[in-house]
């Protein structure tokens, strides 16, 4: 999956944070699909300009990590703990990447709970005033957990509201200077693997829906682009996600990035096919 540069990938109805892209089975198949995806559309007006990338150039073999810097962030700061399956496979996916020549780092937290809590009650809050305006019939039909997480919004001040949605800048501006000292940073995509399909979040609290999202959401506030590849499985055989960021517009960097690992990483499980 790549989650480009905000505004690379027109959208309609675009959105502060609101980041569309291609998920695939192969960093080849995501490049094929940016090459199309990423053509202009007025009707984005948060799209950015449009530009010539060389989306077929992306193959690179292991040789291309020599000499860049990672940045490896194993605690998001808040949200879930991560689980000790999900921290092995990145770390030892780390240790691929400096194998490679690569000089990776270790990164201190930056996301605060302050900055997550925020962002939630602004969507809360968003979302509470959104289902007031549908008529009953159609408000009735929202999942009992979406509405008793927006409702729970309708107590909260003007001012409440304003300092939650101040969290998104923070975010931003707590990100990019994190990762500026970096080409590249590696994290877990979700502290856990795949949750249970019934659940509308991990934790399965309306209060706490998302507690799953502290390694993801930084970049979506940010722009900055990030490729989820499989890093590993867990004990139950439930693929372990690796996240690569990079900086602002360097989607493509991402993506070679992203594919220099494909060729390091361990034998995949073949994906599941249709009866023939």
């Amino acid at each position: 999956t790549l989650k480009p540069s905000l505004g690379r990938i027109p959208i309609d109805p675009p959105y502060t944070g609101r980041a569309a892209g291609p998920m695939t089975r192969s960093v080849e198949d995501a490049a094929l699909m940016m090459a199309v995806l990423s053509q202009p559309d007025a009707r984005d007006s948060m799209q950015l300009p449009p530009q010539e990338i060389a989306w077929q150039d992306f193959e690179r073999g292991p040789e291309h990590l020599r000499g860049l810097r990672i940045g490896l962030l194993l605690d998001a700061g808040c949200g879930l703990p991560v689980d000790p399956q999900v921290h092995d496979a990145v770390a030892y996916a780390a240790t691929l990447f400096e194998a490679a020549g690569a000089t990776v780092t270790r990164m201190l937290p930056f996301l605060h709970r302050e900055m997550l809590a925020g962002m939630d009650h602004f969507w809360r809050m968003r979302s509470h005033l959104d289902m007031a305006a549908l008529p009953p019939e159609r408000k009735a039909r929202v999942l009992p957990f979406i509405q008793a997480w927006a409702d729970s919004a309708a107590g909260l001040s003007g001012t409440e509201v304003f300092h939650a949605a101040q969290q998104f800048h923070a975010t931003r501006v707590a990100t990019v200077a994190a990762c500026s000292a970096f080409d590249y940073v590696l994290s877990p995509v979700a502290p856990i693997t795949a949750f249970a399909a019934e659940l509308a979040s991990p934790t399965d609290d309306p209060l706490r829906a998302l507690e799953h999202i502290a390694f993801t959401v930084p970049f979506n506030m940010s722009e900055q682009p990030a490729a989820s590849i499989n890093c590993g499985y867990n004990t139950e055989g439930l693929p372990i996600g690796l996240q690569i960021a990079g900086a602002r517009f360097d989607d493509l960097g991402v993506l070679r990035v992203a594919r220099a690992f494909e060729q390091l990483r361990g034998v995949q499980r073949p994906w599941p096919e249709p009866p023939g």
